[in-house]
């Protein structure tokens, strides 16, 4: 049986993957799966092209399963709890370590629902507190009359095109 054994950290924050690998790797070894691990470097909110191509390599039955640190590593709305149940269905496995979750056709009840739902909820509650506190430090640096954005550079001289910008904004 082979699985991707999937490690993602937030890089504006300085972490990395290496406290997640030997979890993941020991965990495999001791379940006995062939393994692959697969790092997500760049990753936005909206945009993880590797966990994308994963999702993709699941439903072509390319492996068999992903494993994760923790659940919010891999999933972060309730649209990623409807594609692990629809991979789950599929006969697809999904293993969060260190939560001790295992999602899988065999197990796949209302009791597991609920729980990935619960789980997605909390993460959905957690992303979007951060959002909230953004949102307040920058209402407050604004009030005290900082600049907010990028910092001018040399890129800023060069004359760019407006056309698109027009057109985007025209149409309001």
């Amino acid at each position: 049986m082979k699985i991707y054994l999937y490690c993602r950290v937030s890089k504006r924050l300085g972490q990395t993957v290496e406290n997640q690998i030997p979890i993941l790797e020991n965990w495999a070894k001791a379940q006995g799966y062939d393994y692959e691990v697969i790092t997500e470097q760049e990753s936005t909110r909206k945009a993880r092209p590797v966990r994308e191509s994963i999702i993709q390599h699941l439903r072509t039955r390319e492996i068999d399963g992903v494993a994760c640190v923790r659940l919010d590593r891999w999933l972060r709305s309730f649209a990623d709890v409807v594609t692990i149940k629809e991979l789950v269905d599929k006969g697809c496995l999904f293993f969060f370590v260190n939560q001790g979750f295992h999602f899988s056709k065999n197990n796949n009840n209302a009791m597991t629902s609920l729980q990935l739902n619960m789980l997605s909820a909390f993460a959905e509650f957690e992303r979007e507190l951060i959002r909230e506190r953004t949102f307040e430090g920058l209402d407050r640096a604004r009030r005290e009359g900082r600049l907010l954005g990028r910092p001018k550079g040399r890129k800023d001289t060069k004359k760019r095109r407006v056309s698109g910008y027009h057109l985007r904004y025209a149409a309001k």
